[in-house]
């Protein structure tokens, strides 16, 4: 087991990711912090207000402390109160064409101690997508490539981390998902490091696979007002879930992370409108009523 290893791949695949953003924003490029502290380091890194990408933020950090935070005991609760290690990097892009999705990935590894002192690992994370309007080729390429990065492992991982995407990137006050899911995972420990870390790798290595074609497709198509108000009005879902349900948020705050760095996954713009209505059989429409539920896309 080795923290110093997982840190290591975080930080190549932070570099990869931002790398292959700025090649799509030739005028723009991410702010690069770099702040250690007395609990550990953070790389926070955001790119904002780019031609093509409104704002996109890939996070490096690596935190210790005396006392796992409440949101990551809440499934583990013997190690309340135990010494811990944690290094993850999560990211978030936002597009500022409509019709060009948002996306979202997070790896994560935790070490602790019990209080008898038994040494205790696990992993996290996984990738899912947000679209503003459906597109079925795009929807089966993204699951295609989640498919192809937990296949080696286990022929079951796929279908349960999809399984598992879909219900936890839920809004039950909503009765919606907030995309078309992709992958999820926690607490995954088989007992072989090697190999769980792994399959931590090559989630990240597939990541960039799965979302730049899709990008890069819907990028350049032309659009005006009305998928603009849309895009927003949806983006105000993406924030409901964030501040009312996403796991890692509650991490972020209770843990003492840095706010900014917290708070950087939220669209930098959003509305809300009173008791919105979609027009009846339009490509709005065809979103929430063909993309915001659970389905087999891979057996379409």
């Amino acid at each position: 087991m080795s923290v110093a290893a997982v840190k290591s791949y975080f930080l190549s695949l932070q570099e990869t990711i931002c790398s292959a953003i700025e090649e799509r924003e030739p005028q723009s490029s991410f702010n690069r912090k770099h702040i250690e502290h007395e609990r550990g380091l953070s790389k926070p890194q955001v790119l904002s207000e780019g031609q093509h990408i409104e704002k996109a933020a890939v996070h490096f950090t690596h935190v210790h402390g005396k006392s796992l935070p409440p949101a990551a005991t809440k499934r583990k609760p013997e190690l309340s109160g135990c010494a811990f290690e944690a290094v993850s990097i999560s990211l978030i892009i936002h597009p500022r064409n409509p019709y060009a999705p948002t996306t979202h990935a997070n790896l994560r590894h935790f070490e602790a101690k019990s209080e008898n002192g038994t040494h205790i690992w696990w992993f996290g994370g996984g990738f899912d997508l947000t679209p503003y309007y459906g597109f079925l080729e795009d929807a089966i390429h993204w699951h295609q490539q989640a498919k192809k990065a937990v296949d080696d492992f286990g022929v079951d991982l796929y279908p349960k981390m999809k399984a598992a995407c879909d219900q936890y990137f839920f809004l039950p006050h909503r009765n919606e998902t907030r995309g078309v899911g992709g992958l999820f995972f926690e607490d995954h420990n088989t007992g072989d490091f090697k190999s769980d870390f792994a399959l931590v790798q090559s989630v990240g290595d597939h990541f960039l696979p799965a979302y730049l074609p899709i990008y890069d497709r819907r990028n350049p198509m032309p659009y005006g007002q009305r998928e603009r108000s849309h895009q927003l009005w949806r983006r105000g879902r993406y924030v409901e879930f964030n501040l009312l349900y996403d796991r890692g948020t509650k991490y972020g705050l209770q843990s003492g992370r840095r706010i900014e760095s917290v708070m950087a996954s939220m669209p930098p713009v959003v509305n809300w409108t009173y008791d919105h209505q979609v027009e009846a059989d339009s490509e709005e429409a065809k979103l929430l009523n063909d993309f915001l539920h659970p389905r087999d896309w891979l057996d379409l």
